[in-house]
């Protein structure tokens, strides 16, 4: 009973979502009717079916015409296809008033699917959410729950094959997770106990148990999704002028038309009927259908496409911007590299075991949690040292930190710290040549003097230099920010193959180079994290957070990349840059037919079903280049 249920629900939705092409279709089907009956001159049952016709295919239309007008106070060009059927009929023009009103609705339900086709690539994200998940508690057997009854903390089992229902935490089991449907990259990420997982993502192998973290209607998941229905109905500075230019084309078009009843009867010597007939013509032929549906078509399908693909725009403004983008400013620190630097060199001075060295140093740094502390932690795990002294430490702030391993004092940081000319002469010299390769020193001294020294670079990302190539092909400037000194600047700067960089660079002077920037180039992007550069963010045309996912990332910018990957922006430029051709495409393809129709009809060369068919069938052309933007190449 209940799937019998369910089918009929489905059949009417169905129904409902094609109701406009179905009333089309029947409006034909009393059209072909009625001219059946008209040719063997049974005129008034003809004038019947035509009506019916006119009720049948016009009504959705005409509704929507009046309620538009009402609401807005303004005229629009479905009450102009009304008034120029009605018109036709008027002047015993039933079939050609007929015809304008059947092609409009076929026009109208070909735009509905146009624009419910690209609303459809984000509810299909929507269906991936799972309704039910299996509930965890203590030793009893996992049970079936809805997803809307689960709870923070709750503990729920992932099988192999199945979606992940909740935002949460691994607490048991590894395997690998598809993010495609978060991050549009293809390939799976291996997961492991204290790794994060989010909801409507696919675990590929392994059984996890996960712990939630975040109420459902918070998952990052529904926050994409919220994110892009919020950009699809956000209109561009484009649609604005074009919805505002409607207004008016609309009343010259109908002041037009009135004229157009009378001037040429008195001026050219037109009968009546002609001067009304051709008045009519104008009426169909000079509304702005085509150029009305130009723009946002294609704006719906590229927010679409960036959403699949892991670009998440804000709206269509942004989308305009980055078409025109110029320079890109880009944070260093975990955008062009790692961000998170390794050990290259450790050199001891003459007597000294490495290994009791590194020891003490590690005893020391393994008590901070600065990055650089965290590295040499790490590379001295690395090197088999898995036994180090106990010490305590004082951190200094912004010069390093004194450490004491078995009452002896040891100073570990920058230069000035351990004594400039001292850090300066160590194993002749190296330290400069380090610097100049663009390396981090840092050096642990006692009372002796310098004790070894230790160099860290942070890595350049592979995908970042060839993103940084492909922004560069498409005549884009790209600009490193970053806090180092100027060695380090210019040496990770050569390595990712920037057009320039700024060295030293405090957080709140960033904005003063945007600004810089802006003045410069006029349309400028900023790449962050979301975070730290939220006022840099701002000040640029674009920010552009690479937060993976962050919430932060996703609060902050006018673009968000899902993964940390700079040859996303290189896609969203090409994307934008696509959509403002087709744009472009639609607006001349719109205007042009509209004037070889009106200097048609003026010349008495076309007819209403010729120029109904010409009207409509400029629309459904721009709809459909509209939604090439859904094509993933571009």
């Amino acid at each position: 009973m209940e799937h019998s249920n369910r089918e009929n629900y489905n059949i009417i939705e169905k129904v409902k979502e094609h109701a406009e092409l179905i009333a089309a279709l029947l409006a034909g089907l009393f059209i072909f009717l009625a001219w059946r009956l008209d040719t063997n001159e049974q005129t008034t049952s003809s004038v019947l079916l035509y009506i019916v016709a006119f009720c049948v295919g016009g009504f959705a239309k005409a509704k929507e015409g009046i309620e538009e007008t009402i609401e807005d106070r303004k005229l629009n060009v479905e009450l102009l296809m009304v008034l120029a059927a009605i018109g036709s009929a008027a002047i015993g023009y039933w079939t050609e008033g007929a015809i304008l009103i059947f092609i409009f609705a076929v026009s109208g339900a070909l735009e509905t699917y146009a624009m419910n086709k690209s609303h459809r690539e984000i509810s299909a994200l929507m269906n991936l959410q799972p309704e039910e998940a299996w509930l965890v508690r203590g030793d009893f057997e996992p049970m079936k729950v809805s997803v809307s009854t689960l709870q923070i903390g709750d503990h729920l089992l992932i099988k192999p094959g199945e979606r992940v229902p909740a935002d949460g935490v691994i607490f048991k089991g590894q395997s690998s997770i598809d993010e495609s449907a978060i991050s549009g990259e293809p390939l799976p990420v291996a997961k492991r106990e204290g790794d994060e997982v989010f909801a409507g993502t696919v675990n590929l192998n392994g059984a996890i148990t996960m712990e939630m973290t975040k109420p459902n209607s918070e998952t990052l998941f529904q926050k994409i999704i919220t994110l892009v229905q919020n950009a699809q109905s956000e209109k561009s500075p484009s649609q604005q002028f074009i919805e505002k230019f409607e207004g008016t084309y609309v009343k010259i078009v109908l002041l037009t038309v009135a004229l157009m009843m009378f001037l040429p009867h008195f001026l050219l010597g037109w009968d009546w009927t002609t001067t009304f007939y051709r008045a009519m013509v104008l009426l169909v032929v000079a509304s702005p259908c085509a150029l009305v549906a130009a723009i946002m078509p294609a704006t719906l399908a590229a927010i679409s496409n960036g959403a699949k693909n892991g670009v998440l725009f804000k709206g269509g403004l942004h989308l305009e911007h980055l078409s025109v983008l110029r320079a890109l400013a880009v944070d260093k620190t975990g955008t062009l590299t790692q961000g998170k630097p390794v050990v290259t060199d450790f050199i001891v001075r003459e007597g000294i075991e490495r290994e009791t060295a590194l020891a003490t140093l590690v005893g020391i740094e393994s008590q901070s949690n600065h990055p650089l502390a965290q590295a040499i932690t790490s590379y001295a795990k690395a090197e088999g040292l898995t036994k180090f002294p106990q010490a305590t430490i004082e951190d200094i702030p912004g010069w390093g930190i004194k450490g004491y391993v078995d009452h002896i004092e040891y100073q570990v940081g920058k230069p000035d710290f351990v004594g400039a000319e001292e850090a300066e002469n160590f194993a002749d010299g190296i330290a400069t040549k380090l610097a100049a390769e663009g390396k981090t020193v840092i050096f642990i001294r006692d009372k002796n003097g310098i004790v070894a020294l230790t160099a860290l670079k942070d890595t350049v990302r592979n995908e970042a230099k060839k993103a940084v190539a492909l922004l560069k092909e498409l005549g884009i400037n790209v600009v490193m920010l970053t806090g180092d000194n100027e060695k380090t600047a210019k040496v990770i700067a050569k390595e990712a193959g920037v057009t320039e960089y700024v060295a030293e660079c405090l957080p709140e002077t960033k904005v003063t180079e945007m600004k810089r920037l802006l003045s410069q180039y006029k349309y400028v992007g900023m790449v962050g994290d979301g975070i730290n550069d939220a006022p840099a963010l701002a000040t640029a045309t674009t920010g552009i957070a690479m937060g993976e996912g962050t919430d932060v990332a996703l609060e902050t910018a006018d673009v968000v990349l899902m993964k940390n990957d700079l040859s996303k922006i290189a896609y969203a430029v090409r994307l934008s840059r696509k959509m403002q051709r087709i744009v472009k495409q639609n607006i001349i393809f719109s205007i042009g037919i509209i004037v070889l129709l009106i200097a048609s009809n003026f010349l008495q060369i076309v007819d209403l079903p010729l120029g109904v068919i010409g009207h409509e069938g400029s629309t459904i052309l721009v709809i459909l280049n509209g939604l090439r933007m859904l094509n993933k190449n571009v």
